[in-house]
C-alpha cells in the first residue's frame, strides 16, 4: 500500500499532498511486465492519478488521466478514485530508447511531447468534466501542473518520480502536489517557491527514507504547517465479471451472435489487471438476447 499524507498551512492559503507509492508502481511493473522508461511514465501519471482522485469529494468520484502522444508507448491511462485507489494501463509496455542527456530514463522520448493530456472526471453528474491541454514536455509532472493553471486556474506545483532499479525491480517511486488558494499573498507564495528550489528530487528522499510527513513539512516550512488526513491507497482493479458482461453486451447483439455462432469460448481480459473471464458461447448467446438490435 501507499503512504499518502497531506497539510495545509496555518492561514490555509496553501496545501501539500505527499506519496510514497513505491509499492504502487511495483504492482504496475509486475501486472504490465514493463520495461524500465514505461515503469517510470506510468508510474509517474498513476501518481498523479492518485492525488488527485483523493481531492474527490463524492465516494464514488473517479478520476481517468489519459495521455495521447506520439511516442512509442502509445496511449497512457490512469484511473484513480476518491480514497486514491488507482489503476492503469499502457498501449506498449515494453519500450528500450536511450537515456536522456541527464543520464536519466527518457520519459518525455517515451510518452512523447505532441500530444495531449486529458482529464476526465466523473463526480455523479450527467456528464463528466473533462479538461484536454496540450504536453508541455511529456514530463508528466509538468504536464499535470499545466493542467491545473490552465483549465481549472489553480496555481499548482507538481513532482513526480520513479526510480527503476537495474534488475527493473521499484526502488521508490513518489511524488506531491502544491495547491494556492486564491487569497495567497506573495509572502507564501515566495516561501513555496523557496522551499521547492532547495529540495532534492521527491524519488531520492523517498529512497532514503524520508517519509511524506517530513516531505510535506519541508514543502510548507516557514508556514506552519497542520496535517490535515492521511491515507493509504493502493492498486485496485474493480473488474468483475458483471463488469465484462456489460461491456459485451455493449457490442450489440448481431456481433454477440456472429461471435456465438463460432462455437468457441470467448476470453475477455481486463487490461488494468490481467484478469481473464471466459464466456461459453452459450453464455454469449444468452447475453446477445439483452443486448440492442444496432
Amino acid at each position: 500500500m501507499g503512504n499518502l499524507y497531506r497539510a495545509i498551512s496555518a492561514d490555509g492559503s496553501a496545501f501539500a499532498a505527499v506519496l510514497d507509492a513505491k509499492d504502487i508502481v511495483s504492482e504496475i511493473e509486475k501486472i504490465h511486465k514493463t520495461s524500465a522508461v514505461v515503469t517510470a511514465a506510468l508510474g509517474r501519471l498513476s501518481i498523479g492519478a492518485s492525488l488527485i482522485g483523493y481531492m474527490l469529494k463524492g465516494e464514488d468520484d473517479s478520476v481517468t488521466l489519459r495521455i495521447d502522444a506520439d511516442g512509442p508507448t502509445g496511449q497512457l491511462v490512469a484511473v484513480a478514485d476518491s480514497r486514491g485507489n488507482v489503476k492503469s494501463c499502457v498501449n506498449n509496455p515494453v519500450v528500450e530508447i536511450p537515456l536522456n542527456s541527464k543520464g536519466k530514463l527518457d520519459v518525455s522520448g517515451a510518452v512523447g511531447k505532441n500530444g495531449t493530456l486529458s482529464v476526465v472526471k466523473d463526480m455523479g453528474l450527467k456528464e463528466p468534466y473533462v479538461g484536454v491541454i496540450p504536453l508541455v514536455s511529456g514530463e508528466i509532472a509538468e504536464d499535470i501542473a499545466s493542467y491545473y493553471a490552465t483549465s481549472e486556474q489553480i496555481p499548482t506545483v507538481c513532482a513526480l518520480g520513479v526510480l527503476v532499479d537495474t534488475d527493473l525491480t521499484v526502488k521508490s517511486a513518489g511524488g506531491f502536489l502544491i495547491q494556492l488558494l486564491p487569497f495567497a499573498d506573495d509572502k507564501t507564495i515566495d516561501q513555496i517557491e523557496k522551499n521547492v528550489s532547495s529540495m532534492r528530487p521527491v524519488s531520492a528522499l523517498l529512497e532514503e527514507g524520508t517519509s511524506p510527513q517530513q516531505i510535506a513539512d519541508m514543502l510548507l516550512a516557514g508556514l506552519e504547517p497542520n496535517k490535515l488526513d492521511s491515507a493509504s491507497p493502493a492498486y485496485k482493479c474493480d473488474c468483475s465479471r458483471s463488469r465484462t458482461e456489460k461491456v459485451l453486451i455493449s457490442i450489440g447483439k448481431k456481433e454477440l451472435l456472429s461471435i456465438a455462432d463460432e462455437g468457441k469460448d470467448t476470453e475477455v481480459s481486463c487490461h488494468f489487471c490481467g484478469k481473464n473471464y471466459t464466456f461459453s458461447a452459450d453464455e454469449i448467446r444468452r447475453l446477445a438476447e439483452g443486448a440492442s438490435d444496432e
